[in-house]
This record gives C-alpha cells, sequence and structure tokens, in this order.
C-alpha cells in the first residue's frame, strides 16, 4: 500500500499532530508500506526518516505562534508527484490551505482521502475573544471532512459530537503511548535535587504548550491553591508558548523548563508526583497517556483522553466539564494524600501499558482497507 501523509506540521514541531503522525508513520514503515510526506519546509532544512518520497512546500508563519506554520497550495508541486508514484490513498491531517489543496486534487484524480480532526480550531474561537466565529468554523470544518471517505478522531466522545454537528463517515483512531519511554524507571533524583525539593516532597507538574487556549488561568489559580494547602509543594511546568511570561510573573516559584527533547521529558514526567492538566481544547490530549504511563497522580476534567482513560478515584481524579471550583478542590485534596496520588499512579500505569502505537497503527490500516475497498471495491494496491 501506497499513502500520502499530508500535513502542515511535522517533527521536529513540538505538538500533538506530529507527535501522533511521527509515532503512526514509524509503525507503518516498519509493516513494509510506502509513505509519502507533503508538508511546509522546515526552518531548519531537515528530511523525515523513511520517506518513499517527500514534498517540502512553501510555509507562512502564523501571527503570534512564529513555530506554526501553515502550508501554501501546491498542486501542481503535488500533481507532479502524484503523477510519478500515484498513492493508493491520501491522509490529510489538517485543514489548512495545503490541506485543502491536496483534498481538490485528490477529488479530481479519484484518490480515495481519508482526514483527521486532530485539532478543536472552532473551540479556539471562545478562547480568543471571537466566539462569534465558531459557527462560521465548524461550518468550514465539516465542509471540509464531508468531502473526505471518513475522519478520524481520537475519542468516542468527540465522535458523537461530530455526528451530532453534521460531520460523516466519523471513525475513531484511539492513541498509543510507548510505556518503555515513559514510565516510573525514568525517575531521576538528580533531577529532583535540581528543582530543589527532597525525596518525599512534592512535585506537581504541568505539560503543554503555553498559550491561552490551555486554560492556563486556571493553572495558575490551582497550583496557588495546592501551595497554600502543602507549602512545600513545588510545580513544574515544561513547555513555551506565548504566555509564558505572564505565567512566570503569575507563578513566581515555579519552575518553568520551556520545551525539552523526549528522554528529558520521560525524566521529567517520572520526577513528578502529580499532573495537573486543565484544558477544555483538546481534541485528545497525548499528554494525559505519558503521564498516565508515567505513575502520576491526576487531576484533569471529564473530557478528551482523560473521559477515555481515566477511571475516576482509581487511576486518577477526574471533575465535570467545565467545574472549575470542583477542578481546584481535587487538585487541592490530592496534594494532601501522597499514598493516594501514588496508588492511582500505580493504577494509572497498568491502564495504558496496553495501549501500544502498534495496535493504532493496525487499527488505522484496517480503516484505510475498508475506505479503499468501499471506494473502489478490492482494488489492486501499489504494495500490499
Amino acid at each position: 500500500m501506497r499513502i500520502a501523509m499530508v500535513s502542515e506540521t511535522w517533527a521536529p514541531d513540538i505538538n500533538g499532530v506530529a507527535h501522533t503522525l511521527g509515532h503512526l508513520t514509524r509503525e507503518l514503515i516498519r509493516r513494509g508500506i510506502e509513505v509519502q510526506l507533503i508538508r511546509p519546509a522546515p526552518q531548519a532544512p531537515t528530511r523525515a526518516e523513511g520517506m518513499t518520497h517527500e514534498l517540502q512546500v512553501r510555509g507562512i508563519r502564523v501571527p503570534r505562534y512564529t513555530d506554526v506554520q501553515l502550508g501554501m497550495p501546491s498542486r501542481r508541486a503535488m500533481a507532479a508527484l502524484w503523477r510519478e508514484a500515484r498513492p493508493d490513498i491520501i491522509y490529510v491531517a489538517t485543514e489548512g490551505p495545503l490541506g485543502w489543496s491536496a483534498l481538490n486534487l485528490a477529488r479530481h484524480l479519484g484518490i480515495p482521502v481519508v482526514s483527521g480532526f486532530h485539532t478543536n480550531f472552532d473551540h479556539y474561537a471562545g478562547d480568543y475573544g471571537v466566539g462569534w466565529m465558531k459557527k462560521p468554523v465548524c461550518s468550514v470544518l465539516r465542509h471540509f471532512h464531508n468531502r473526505t471517505q471518513a475522519t478520524l478522531v481520537p475519542t468516542a466522545q468527540r465522535a458523537a459530537e461530530l455526528k451530532m454537528l453534521g460531520f460523516k463517515n466519523v471513525e475513531v483512531l484511539g492513541r498509543g503511548i510507548d510505556a518503555d519511554h515513559f514510565g516510573p524507571h525514568r525517575r531521576d533524583g538528580e533531577l529532583r535535587r535540581a528543582w530543589g525539593v527532597s525525596e518525599h516532597q512534592p512535585v506537581a507538574l504541568h505539560v503543554g504548550r503555553l498559550a491561552q487556549e490551555k486554560n492556563l488561568t486556571l493553572l495558575a489559580e490551582a497550583f496557588d491553591a495546592m501551595q497554600r494547602s502543602q507549602p512545600d509543594l513545588q510545580p513544574v511546568l515544561v513547555g513555551d508558548g506565548p504566555q509564558r511570561a505572564a505565567l512566570e510573573k503569575r507563578l513566581p516559584t515555579a519552575i518553568f523548563t520551556g520545551f525539552v527533547d523526549s528522554d528529558t521529558l520521560a525524566r521529567h514526567y517520572a520526577s513528578a508526583d502529580m499532573f495537573v492538566f486543565p484544558s477544555m481544547s483538546e481534541t485528545y490530549g497525548n499528554v494525559v497517556n505519558e503521564a498516565m504511563a508515567s505513575a502520576l497522580g491526576i487531576v484533569a476534567f471529564d473530557y478528551a483522553a482523560a473521559a477515555e482513560m481515566i477511571e475516576h478515584e482509581r487511576t486518577g481524579l477526574v471533575v465535570p466539564f467545565g467545574d472549575e471550583r470542583a477542578f481546584i478542590d481535587a487538585a487541592v485534596a490530592l496534594c494532601q494524600q501522597p499514598v493516594r496520588y501514588a496508588q492511582m499512579g500505580n493504577a494509572a500505569r497498568l491502564r495504558v501499558e496496553s495501549q501500544r502505537w502498534s495496535h493504532v497503527a493496525d487499527q488505522y490500516l484496517d480503516i484505510l482497507r475498508q475506505t479503499l475497498e468501499t471506494a473502489h471495491g478490492k482494488p489492486q494496491l501499489s504494495r500490499i
């Protein structure tokens, strides 16, 4: 099988879409699948590993998010590539100009397309004070995805929401975790000493982009309340973004690490004790799986990955979506009970150990094969 991946973000970008596509693609290549990649040219010249073809197009930076770019429409370049090596199926991961261009060309050429709903752009409208745009954005997204043969979402909850909004052919494709990479075995006493904490002093961690849509005001309020009830608690924030400077002023005793590499990230997770995640804008939230694999006690809203993966009071704490008072109360109660968060962390680790990316890749290929059979009636693939 030959798959063309079209995405406006890819490693070394640090975000959930690039993270998911990187893991998924590595599993596909291990199975002998031919993968083409079409993406904006990265700032530092580099090529993705294992691709049979890679087309890099011109990109433009997004205002206020200089590390994020959109790929420009590139119909001619894609048409030349697909004349040379026609894919059996195309996966469009992002709904930017490059994604629209790829979808339009694929429909013209009669190549089936599966799309991914990786980012809740409609939700972001409210986060950035333009709530009136939510319905128009949703309408545009619905039009885009309904022109594809299937739309993949990471949770059953999100699938049900999109179906209610008129999205068709929605399929659930879960997310995996590398439980060998993330785990309590990565706990690092030297790192904790660098944070200035003893072995039994509680550390509350947050991992994610420091941006407005991540509900960081609630994060700061939760950390404040936790420190009032547990004065020796140390907050640690991993990640960067436009809200970092404001948060550093708001949380003067917190440790801010910026973005870190994958090995360092695993050590940070394992060296903490609790994970505090107030975001309400995630399509999934891979960081929840990473925190669970690292055996952390978790506080999150009953939403996205947390709703799918966490059993309340057993593998973490989930509170009703949007109930900020309940979120703060849960975080405060948890930080006062080290035995409880240790027990929940151990149970969380057991819960996610079987969520391997290899299983996700198998599900992904099943969906693509079913799509091809529906579109062409058991087609002759380029390579199986």
